[in-house]
């Protein structure tokens, strides 16, 4: 799972790259599944373009690869100028964006007039036998049912169990109503973490790679990553409390990705957010995954 990031949260990440870019060498390079976790296909690439370039991707790596879309977040979105809507007009664009995506995934020659978005008749004319699923990131009631409607799969990051118990009845229930079994489905959990050698470095690595984490509000209209900046200089380490995991214990992330298996995800997507990639990897791979019972 690779984010499309304009700009980072903060100036300190670094790095934004683009995605389709990033994917497409990330393909040539591994195996197994991937996708982008998630493209906003509405304000800064038009839903056509968000469909030409996931179907060029799974035409490319052929059974690999699917397509996560959401709402939008100011940070990558607002650079184009536009007048910047508030949440639910926002969530109504990316819906619209799923229907034109579609269309163009048929194959047929097709074209689109509605409330956020025109089409003029054309058609994708590099296609894969099989278009890739497409899975909505979602956190609220409603999107969660409108995802397990009009989805093929469900995006959602770390929670408390309760809230994310709440996100998956949503899901199932919008399912259900568009005939669809939901514990067949695709349900992708993203899970930020800090491990680190010792517990003060993990909570170094949170606090400087990651404070948007600790962050108790929504962030989806701040522009820049100075301001985020700014307000990473208000986070504490308990702000992280119930949000992410810091711990230099294998054992302590160990038990919180398997409370997400158990709550019912079946795909789960782990960010260690320190710079020390080549360490978690190894750590995780002998001490953490293989403990992990589905």
């Amino acid at each position: 799972m690779a984010a499309d990031h304009f700009q980072p949260w903060v100036p300190q990440q670094g790095q934004a790259s683009f995605v389709w870019s990033v994917l497409a060498s990330l393909a040539e390079n591994t195996t197994g599944d991937l996708g982008p976790g998630v493209t906003c296909p509405s304000f800064r690439l038009h839903p056509a373009m968000v469909a030409q370039a996931a179907a060029t991707l799974e035409a490319t790596y052929p059974g690999r690869t699917w397509l996560g879309i959401g709402s939008g977040e100011a940070l990558n979105e607002h650079i184009i100028g536009g007048y910047w809507p508030e949440a639910p007009e926002r969530v109504r664009r990316m819906f619209e964006a799923l229907e034109i995506i579609r269309k163009l995934f048929s194959g047929k020659d097709v074209k689109h007039s509605g409330e956020f978005f025109k089409l003029h008749t054309t058609r994708l004319w590099t296609l894969p036998d099989t278009p890739p699923p497409v899975y909505i990131a979602s956190a609220g009631p409603y999107t969660s049912r409108k995802t397990g409607e009009l989805a093929d799969g469900l995006i959602t990051p770390g929670a408390s169990l309760d809230k994310l118990a709440g996100i998956l009845d949503n899901f199932a229930q919008g399912a259900r109503k568009a005939g669809k079994d939901p514990d067949t489905m695709p349900k992708l959990l993203q899970v930020h973490l800090s491990w680190a050698e010792t517990d003060e470095q993990a909570l170094a690595n949170a606090m400087d790679q990651w404070p948007n984490g600790g962050m108790k509000f929504p962030k989806a209209d701040v522009r820049s990553p100075f301001d985020f900046a700014q307000m990473a200089k208000l986070v504490r380490e308990e702000d992280f409390e119930g949000r992410m995991v810091i711990s230099s214990d294998p054992d302590v992330h160990r038990q919180s990705l398997q409370r997400y298996i158990d709550a019912g995800f079946n795909r789960i997507y782990v960010h260690n957010v320190g710079r020390n990639q080549k360490e978690w990897i190894e750590v995780f791979g002998r001490e953490v995954l293989p403990k992990l019972k589905a």
